[in-house]
């Protein structure tokens, strides 16, 4: 079954943008049957509609924290939306049927997302980071979103905001008219996060992990090819080896053996 007959299939009982809707299960995560236009689409009109929700981008890394905790497993199964952000997780859906699924990688949706607000005027925000990182994000995406409305930058201390702290924030969000909040603080921490404030502002809440630092020019984007092939983690690996060396070589290789059981039909996490 692909994208295109689920439409088919779906079209004289609800709308299409209500498509993405549709969820496959790999490793207990149930990802939404999606693409970067109809993600967007269903971004912009939330926003528009002033409504809270929170959009989990999801790869290998994610799988897994919420593999090894409940907890972490809730809040992204509770997720307004999960994106087949790592090639393995689009490949997982194409072996369960959804033959046309791509990859709906996260600093690439923030773009269409950005594009989108600032053709139809939607107020955005960028939370997370550091100072540094987040005047250079804002600079550089102006340049090329010329029009972009950008109603909130902060970059929040490096330990957990007390309760007078969370409250001023929740207040900045709303008073500042942000309809889209672009969340980089990193897996598990942004879920986590957005979680905990849904409802608490008007704003689509996307967490986008390393998207600030690439867009920003910190850190550099694997090559369209090693993107294509799922290898950007080695990409990432080799210029990160410290930091990201027991990421990958301690997840990788469950996330194979899992994906592979579950395949095989022996193991079924879907709840």
């Amino acid at each position: 079954m692909g994208i295109n007959l689920l439409k088919n299939k779906l079209e004289n009982q609800l709308d299409w943008m209500e498509i993405t809707m549709v969820k496959i299960p790999v490793l207990g995560t149930p990802l939404n049957i999606t693409s970067y236009q109809d993600s967007t689409t269903n971004i912009i009109r939330w926003a528009k509609e002033l409504q809270s929700r929170y959009i989990c981008i999801a790869n290998v890394h994610v799988l897994m924290e919420a593999y090894d905790s409940t907890a972490y497993q809730e809040v992204i199964n509770h997720a307004d939306l999960i994106t087949p952000d790592g090639m393995p997780l689009v490949w997982m859906l194409r072996m369960k049927g959804i033959k046309d699924q791509t990859r709906v990688y996260g600093p690439t949706l923030m773009l269409h997302v950005l594009e989108r607000a600032e053709k139809e005027h939607i107020p955005v925000g960028f939370y997370g980071s550091d100072d540094k990182t987040l005047n250079k994000l804002v600079s550089r995406l102006r340049e090329r979103f010329p029009s972009l409305l950008v109603a909130y930058v902060f970059s929040p201390p490096f330990r957990n905001l007390d309760n007078r702290e969370d409250t001023e924030i929740i207040k900045e969000i709303t008073d500042s008219n942000t309809r889209i909040l672009f969340v980089g603080l990193g897996c598990p921490k942004q879920e986590l996060w957005m979680a905990e404030h849904k409802g608490k502002f008007s704003a689509i809440m996307l967490g986008v992990g390393a998207a600030f630092d690439f867009h920003a020019g910190n850190k550099p984007q694997a090559p369209t090819w090693m993107q294509a092939i799922g290898m950007e983690w080695l990409f990432r690996l080799l210029h990160e080896p410290r930091r990201l060396a027991k990421r990958y070589l301690y997840n990788n290789p469950r996330f194979i053996l899992l994906a592979l059981l579950e395949l095989m039909g022996i193991l079924n996490l879907d709840k």
